[in-house]
């Protein structure tokens, strides 16, 4: 490149434009010229220059393909004009008379054609003083977009030898600035001669000296000064400031991670948004501090990335649903493979969930409804009822609570994971911080804020002050973070499940002690939780045997062992699959659903009343709603069916009977199982007496209710047996129950 020909390579350039055709789409037209004729009618506004195009068109050793790495800044240049004279010479230009810079250098290019065909008649000397400038007729901007097989560098990795070149790093989005226009090329005109002669002074860097007198060449067309500013004969063009940050796995340990300002131009700008991990690739360049900084700086510069390419790295659902267009595929893969395995989807995408974590099928059955999520209902006079479930992990030190929020955050498309110990509440909301250009107070979001539309995942919860736990309360029902500082009052928006995992109180379950000791957490914050799960740690000779086999086939073989037989799906497939399942907007029949729901609420507010140790509201019924549309969600369906009910009540039972851990050890001294087994059946029967008097009471339906209080099919049986034997109920052949004594029933 020291002896580099630029006319050569413009020509090579240019040549590459007109003859280059993409053998992958197997398109008879030049890639490049198509792209140039939508510039030409104002159809496209960005002329993008794939290096894996160059790369085939020229070899990687060629001057070309290293000037665009190495010299990045100047072969755009040379490809802009080389995009310009392909347009002039093939295409016709089209103007919009709408817009008041296209109407200005229309009347500019033809007073040009005037004046030089009046010199040709005179035989005078071609040329003028009011030259228009490439950057002001140019209506487009070149961009490069990198190979596939670029290699991403750290941000802590750039370094001096990267500078002019073309960098793609990978890092999280955590500041975005407002998008703000920048001037390319300053027009000016002289109000006091009268003269309507432009001149043009194009600004290549952010600050500039504004002319106050003509050129030498200009005064003698009349122009004497001083000059005016002409804004709407100006070129502007979008700006926007991004400030991104290495990501956490290139941090070494021990380590402050690294950041790095990203400055997008034109169409790139809006693309990212705090909390995206995108790619960004564009030019290293450097700048002098200016100001006070620049007194402190003496000959130190600024480094920045002049962006010219952003590729998100996780799409948001509704971005995986446009994009892809083919929801049909992706539905027929997950049907077909659940068939394959012999289950049925909803246990196929179950078990897809952290394969690699041995057991815990309803925990992450529940984080599958918690991605899915409900459906959001915005009443007519304005309130909204959230569709977003809140699950939160409690239980002993070991069980993998922090590995299944880890999974989640790399599943959803929009995530952020937190540690609830060195969280604020001010880094969980919003803080009030000073723009470094303007100077103006702006808002900066917190965790809660990054993760809009996604998942939020707080580890350690309970080691939160009670001060910065306050600030989840508004975020978790109102789904808004309320701000009132510095003279800025606002509401953000916060529309995020949140996925807590916390320790008991004591580091350790207590059995002697209730669950709102064990749990330490205060009513109003335990009744936002849709979900509160205790895993806890108990010694079991073949439960332990099992699960030291499954982690040492992980830590031999880097993959979950197939003990179940069903192959899980891949994090890419599992995030296309929700976004599919996140378009539907199940309804809720009328009818005999609505009367389940109903008094399945109220028995569960009837045994609260007795026991104590769990809080049920009104906010549980709505849980049990969110579940339900979360599962007819997953089944593809528009209607909410009674298989969702019961699986939504089945979970809720689960999870609140694991709350009672210590009605094992109880049961195991004072109460017979087969006695516990047949309350709860009565319990049932009485609060749905008109129905089980009716049809009787299913044996799936049964097993569900009693698995989910802790006890085993075994002791379910026995009991069956011996209440059948004393003529209590009958067992049809059908296996559904019908009772023989209505007095048992009440």
């Amino acid at each position: 490149m020291a002896n580099a020909n630029y006319e050569t390579d413009r020509q090579d350039i240019k040549k590459f434009f007109l003859e280059y055709k993409d053998h992958i789409l197997d398109d008879d037209a030049p890639k490049y010229m198509t792209m140039l004729e939508d510039i030409a009618k104002r159809a496209r506004k960005t002329l993008e220059i794939d290096m894996f195009d160059v790369s085939q068109h020229f070899s990687m050793e060629s001057d070309v393909y290293v000037g665009f790495r190495s010299n990045t800044k100047r072969y755009i240049d040379l490809a802009s004009t080389a995009a310009d004279e392909v347009i002039r010479e093939n295409f016709h230009q089209e103007w919009d008379e709408r817009d008041p810079l296209d109407v200005l250098v229309r009347q500019l290019l033809q007073r040009q054609e005037e004046a030089a065909a009046q010199r040709a008649e005179s035989g005078a000397a071609p040329g003028g003083a009011a030259e228009l400038r490439p950057a002001l007729t140019r209506r487009y901007e070149v961009t490069v977009v990198p190979a596939p097989g670029d290699e991403c560098i750290p941000v802590r990795e750039v370094r001096a030898q990267h500078i002019g070149g073309l960098v793609s790093v990978k890092a999280i989005v955590t500041k975005v600035g407002d998008v703000r226009p920048l001037i390319r090329v300053a027009t000016y005109l002289c109000t006091e001669s009268g003269s309507d002669t432009p001149i043009f002074q194009e600004i290549p860097s952010r600050t500039f000296l504004p002319q106050t007198e003509p050129p030498p060449e200009y005064k003698k067309e009349g122009v004497k000064g001083p000059l005016t500013l002409m804004t709407r004969g100006s070129r502007f063009v979008k700006f926007q400031e991004v400030r991104v940050q290495e990501l956490s796995e290139q941090v070494p340990m021990g380590h402050i991670p690294r950041t790095m300002t990203v400055r997008l131009f034109g169409e790139l700008t809006r693309t990212v948004r705090p909390g995206d991990v995108a790619v960004v690739t564009g030019m290293l360049l450097t700048e002098p501090y200016t100001g006070v900084k620049g007194m402190r700086a003496g000959l130190v510069h600024n480094s920045y990335l002049h962006g010219l390419h952003v590729r998100k790295q996780k799409q948001s659902y509704e971005e995986i649903s446009h994009e892809t267009n083919d929801d049909d595929s992706i539905v027929r893969k997950v049907l077909a493979e659940a068939q394959r395995d012999g289950v049925d989807p909803y246990e196929k995408l179950a078990r897809s969930i952290a394969p690699e974590i041995y057991g815990h099928l309803d925990v992450k059955k529940a984080l599958l409804l918690c991605l899915v999520g409900g459906v959001t209902r915005k009443m007519g006079d304005g309130m909204k009822v959230r569709g977003d479930l809140h699950m939160c992990l409690m239980g002993d030190p070991g069980v993998a609570k922090s590995q299944l929020l880890k999974f989640v955050s790399t599943v959803a498309p929009r995530a952020v994971y937190t540690n609830g110990r060195g969280s604020s509440g001010v880094g969980l909301t919003a803080a009030v911080t000073k723009d470094p250009h303007t100077s103006e107070m702006v808002l900066e979001g917190g965790a809660l804020v990054l993760a809009d539309r996604g998942v939020c995942c707080i580890d350690e919860f309970d080691k939160m002050d009670e001060t910065d736990r306050t600030a989840i309360h508004e975020v978790m029902e109102q789904q808004t973070v309320s701000i009132a500082k510095a003279g800025i009052t606002t509401t953000l928006n916060a529309r995020t499940t949140i996925l807590a995992a916390a320790n008991p109180a004591w580091g350790r379950y207590d059995l002697r002690r209730s669950p709102g000791e064990n749990i330490n957490l205060p009513a109003s914050l335990l009744s936002r939780f849709d979900f509160m799960w205790l895993m806890l740690d108990r010694a079991d000779e073949d439960a332990d045997l099992e699960l030291a086999q499954h982690v040492l086939h992980v830590h031999r073989h880097r993959e979950a062992p197939d003990t179940s037989h069903i192959n899980p799906l891949s994090p890419e497939d599992l995030r296309r699959y929700i976004s599919v399942c996140r378009t539907r907007e199940p309804t809720f029949p009328t009818g005999d659903l609505v009367s389940k729901m109903a008094a399945t609420y109220s028995s569960m507010r009837q045994e609260n009343q007795g026991r104590g140790k769990e809080y049920v509201t009104a906010r549980t019924l709505l849980s049990i709603l969110r579940m339900a549309q979360a599962s007819a969600r997953i089944r593809l369906s528009d209607e909410i069916s009674d298989a969702d009910i019961n699986e939504a009540i089945r979970l809720t039972i689960a999870s609140k009977a694991t709350l009672h851990a210590d009605a094992r050890a109880a049961r195991a001294d004072d109460t017979d199982p087969v006695s516990a087994i047949y309350q709860i059946i009565r319990e049932h029967a009485v609060a749905h007496w008109e129905e089980v008097e009716a049809h009787g009471m299913s044996y799936d339906e049964v097993l569900r209710m009693v698995v989910g209080r802790d006890f085993r099919q075994e002791q379910l049986d026995v009991c069956l047996e011996e209440y059948e034997a004393i003529q209590v109920w009958q067992r049809q052949e059908d296996g559904r129950i019908t009772w023989t004594v209505p007095g048992h029933a009440y």
